[in-house]
Order: structure tokens, then sequence, then C-alpha cells
């Protein structure tokens, strides 16, 4: 029999956090008097994690582990976790212990509702500088603003979804995904539930500024094409300066005025240039997720399950 819940756990190094993070999930569903299952989602660890998670599997057939061949990123785990889910309701968290489990009786209590998605809203965000507090505001206001869905600002991944949006969701086959994204796109009922987001107590971030960066691309390039607008509006600004300063030359020039120009020249070439090696990086990173989808390889390789026998690979 299918259990009503499925609980999705992408995991990459984090060994040290396991053993509280099954007891802590498994004593909460348990607590919620519904039949589920637990679905670990190995990333490729190099540590212990798919040793200490098989083991887990192996005592108790409500737990799940996915191994994949290589790591594929975070957001391919979340999505393999939610292709091997069986549950009628299926919840996406974190493994870092950021994402409290104690909130999923609150989330499933929304979704008795009738909501098809809930969502936790971080509140508060302990343990982060002021920088990453200031850019992950910044960016959930500009993604909020410049798309055309209604994505949920200071959300992460952590949510809750229905039948009806888990089935969407799965369809959704894209290469660079953003799963908070991809939920909100799915449209249905949809609500939140707030919580103050904790500190990590153990091992360390897996998405040091280079990443963050590298998911902000991705998120907005998959959901808006502003930045191609930006490129259109930017080379309207640059050739109505470059036609203004036209005419101050045609003028310059009938009244006699001999102005030396090397260094405006310079300026002028090196400013277009930058400009034009801009415009070309954006349409590459447009070109470049062409170039992904046309392929069409798998999202992710599954190489084992701990647990029971795999789900068809897509």
């Amino acid at each position: 029999m299918k259990p009503e819940i499925s609980v999705v756990l992408p995991v990459f190094n984090e060994e040290e956090n396991l053993d509280e993070l099954r007891s802590r999930v498994v004593g909460v569903l348990e607590g919620c008097g519904r039949s589920f299952e637990v679905v670990f989602v190995d990333d490729g660890s190099r540590d212990g994690s798919f040793a200490k998670m098989s083991a887990f599997a192996r005592e108790d057939p409500r737990l799940v582990v996915v191994k994949f061949a290589r790591n594929f990123g975070h957001q391919m785990a979340l999505t393999a976790g939610v292709d091997h889910a069986r549950g009628r309701y299926v919840a996406v968290m974190d493994a870092d212990l950021q994402d409290p489990p104690e909130l999923l009786p609150e989330m499933l209590a929304r979704a008795d509702e009738g909501y098809e998605v809930v969502y936790a809203v971080r509140t508060a965000r302990e343990g982060e500088g002021a920088f990453k507090k200031a850019t992950a505001h910044l960016f959930y206001r500009l993604m909020r603003r410049w798309t055309n869905v209604e994505i949920p600002v200071d959300t992460g991944d952590f949510r809750l979804m229905g039948p009806k949006a888990t089935a969407v969701f799965r369809s959704l086959r894209e290469r660079h995904r953003f799963v908070r994204g991809l939920a909100a796109w799915v449209g249905f009922r949809q609500t939140g539930v707030t919580y103050v987001r904790p500190a990590r107590t153990r091992g360390e971030t897996k998405y040091p500024l280079r990443k963050m960066l590298r998911f902000a691309v991705d998120a907005l390039t998959s959901f808006s094409y502003v930045p191609l607008q930006l490129a259109t509006w930017l080379g309207f600004g640059v050739s109505a300066f470059a036609f203004f300063y036209i005419l101050v030359v045609l003028v310059l020039k009938a009244l006699a005025i001999n102005v030396p120009g090397w260094t405006t020249l310079m300026v002028f070439i090196l400013f277009l240039g930058g400009v034009q090696l801009i415009l070309i990086g954006v349409l590459g990173e447009y070109l470049g997720r062409i170039y992904e989808e046309i392929k069409r390889r798998p999202l992710y390789v599954v190489e084992e399950v701990v647990g029971r026998e795999p789900a068809q690979e897509r």
C-alpha cells in the first residue's frame, strides 16, 4: 500500500547530520499518525553518508535511499526524490536541519484544508551574515518583479505538494531547474507557513558564493527574458548617446574647434567593446540552455536504490 506522505531529503556529505535528521523526521511523521516514507537521495557524497543511509533503510522499511552515479546537483536530487516518491503528499526539504521537520504537521494541516502547495516562509535567518541576508532579500524580490510567475519571497525549497501539483511537477523535465519556481509555476491553491530558519550546527554550507551566483543565473534565465530586454534597452541607450555625441563633434568641427580626442576615443571603444561582450554573454546563457535542452539527456542517473525497487529513470 502506498504511504500517505513521502519526505524527500537530498543529501551531499551530510554524514554528521544524518542520525539527528532521521530521528527527528521519523519522530515527527510517527506523531502525525499517517503512513509515510522517507526518500534519501545521495547526490554523489564523498563521506560516509550513503553507507549510513543504507543502514537506515535496511533497519526500517519506511526508509529508501536513491544513490546517484555521480554528483548531479541539489536541484536534480530534489527532482529524483519526487520522481521516486510514492506518497499522496510529497514534502521536499534540505538535510542540513535548517528546514525543521517539526513544521511538517502544520503543512499537512494546511494541505488538508485544500491547499495543493504549502511552502515554508523564512521570517528570520539565524547564523547568516549581513551580505548573505541582503543578497537573498534582493534576489527574491528581483525574481518576483522580473518573472511572470508569483514566486513567494523568502522561501526555499522546503514545501509540501499534493497529488495534482506533484503530477504536474513530474512532467516538467527542463535541465536547468529552479525547483521553487517550478512549484510556483504549477499553480493551484498555494499558501505559506512561517518559521525561523535556524543556523547550521554541523558540516559546511553546500552553497558558497560561486554556486549562489550560478543558482541565481539559472533561476533568472529559466523564468524571465528580462536580461534580453535589458540588453535591448541598453543598446538603445548607447546608440542615443552615440548619436548625441556625433552631433556634438559635428558642431565643434563646424566651429573650427579642434579638440584632441585620443583619450575620449579609447574610452568609447573600450566602453562599447565591454557592452558588446556583456550582451554576447547574455545571449550565450540562453543559447546554452537551448543546447542543453535539445540533447535530451536524462536529468540524472541512478546507480542504486536501497529499500525497494527503483522507479523508472526519467
